[in-house]
């Protein structure tokens, strides 16, 4: 494994950064108190072509790998989470079906919209009674003709409220369950039947929406099949992995900030006489935060390095991803503290971190779930 950066992904490493320094932090403020992203910054978003991350350039996106990818999305994970999650849904698990799995036909339909930000894209699993428990799902897809019929349910679809695509799960044969009988379905905002339900407050993430999907008799094309039908679980697993790792990237590029932020304010707070950093017990939060966000890296980078290799990493991805959100609560914990009061005042951004790392436990398969992975893939290896 060599994770030397090439000078070109180094010039859009800083890019990246001054963005989210220059332009995104000085709004981040103003983002919690509107729950809204300034249009401004997505268009500029668009301009840097964050949003054709995942693309390859044959379809008018960058085209990184995942190490490449891993690399910005630290970056990005440096600044407001809900920001954010706008860009890595629909940079992850919203485009990452399409461009592995789909036919070139909709490759070529679609692609080239997603990759400049014309269409934003989100991804559809989830529902009231299927949210770890992803085989329990209760949407179902019944073949008409040339079309496929859609009835259910999707909830907390990141990017729901706003997107124009959806990558949609449904049971198609249930005597078949999960191995074989769940198909993947792209579809369209303005496909008929398809519902945008009410958009959900959260304790956090503002400024990504997230809400109820409802398909009522909802049409969708039947060359609107990502990948074979009957094997949308196990596409579901393929995607959900990659995102598992762009998810841990973005929280160790969190981790980063907050490192930044403590020891600055350790160097600046003074009590009895002297800066906090100088305090023993300060120096021991700090050293474990940098320890631990390094070794959350660690462990990223190579689960981003398999999958270059061509390797499913499901069980690296789940470490990845467990690890990497475990620390970052940990971290913006002791980050809060070191503040002290300071850290549980709206105005400073760790506040912010500490309320929007919760999430990142839950979602994309909680961290129990993630255990389970790597339970059964280390009882199979053994």
């Amino acid at each position: 494994m060599d994770f030397q950066l090439s000078e070109e992904l180094q010039h859009i490493r800083k890019m990246v950064r001054d963005f989210v320094e220059n332009e995104v932090d000085p709004v981040a403020q103003q983002i919690e108190e509107e729950d809204a992203i300034p249009p401004h910054l997505v268009e500029k978003a668009k301009e840097l072509g964050l949003f054709g991350i995942s693309i390859p350039e044959k379809y008018g996106g960058i085209g990184l790998s995942m190490v490449e990818k891993v690399v910005l999305l630290e970056q990005l994970g440096r600044t407001h989470n809900g920001f954010v999650s706008l860009i890595t849904a629909h940079t992850g698990i919203g485009s990452t079906g399409l461009v592995k799995l789909a036919s070139e036909a909709l490759k070529e339909k679609y692609l080239p919209d997603m990759a400049t930000g014309k269409k934003i894209a989100c991804f559809a699993l989830s529902e009231p009674g299927a949210g770890s428990d992803a085989t329990n799902l209760s949407t179902k897809a019944v073949e008409k003709g040339d079309k496929w019929i859609l009835n259910g349910m999707k909830h907390f679809i990141t990017n729901g409220p706003i997107a124009d695509l959806y990558t949609v799960f449904a049971v198609t044969d249930k005597e078949k369950g999960s191995k074989s009988g769940i198909t993947a379905f792209l579809v369209e905002r303005n496909f008929p039947g398809l519902i945008v339900g009410k958009t959900d407050k959260k304790m956090g993430l503002r400024g990504s929406y997230t809400s109820q999907i409802i398909f009522e008799d909802c049409e969708v094309p039947a060359e609107n099949v990502i990948g074979e039908v009957g094997q949308g679980y196990a596409s579901a697993l393929r995607i959900l992995g990659e995102g598992r790792v762009g998810l841990a990237a973005r929280t160790v590029g969190s981790c980063d900030k907050l490192l930044e932020l403590s020891a600055n304010y350790a160097k600046e707070r003074v009590q009895f006489g002297k800066p906090i950093s100088h305090n023993q017990g300060i120096q021991w939060m700090l050293a474990e935060m940098a320890t631990e966000t390094e070794a959350a890296r660690a462990l990223n980078y190579r689960a981003a390095w398999l999958i270059d290799q061509g390797r499913k990493a499901i069980k690296e991805a789940s470490m990845a991803k467990l690890f990497a959100t475990e620390v970052f609560n940990k971290v913006a914990d002791r980050a809060v503290q070191i503040h002290g009061g300071m850290g549980y005042i709206a105005e400073y951004p760790v506040e912010r971190f500490y309320r929007d790392a919760r999430i990142t436990k839950i979602y994309e398969g909680t961290n129990e779930i993630q255990k389970n992975i790597i339970a059964q893939r280390v009882l199979e290896e053994c």
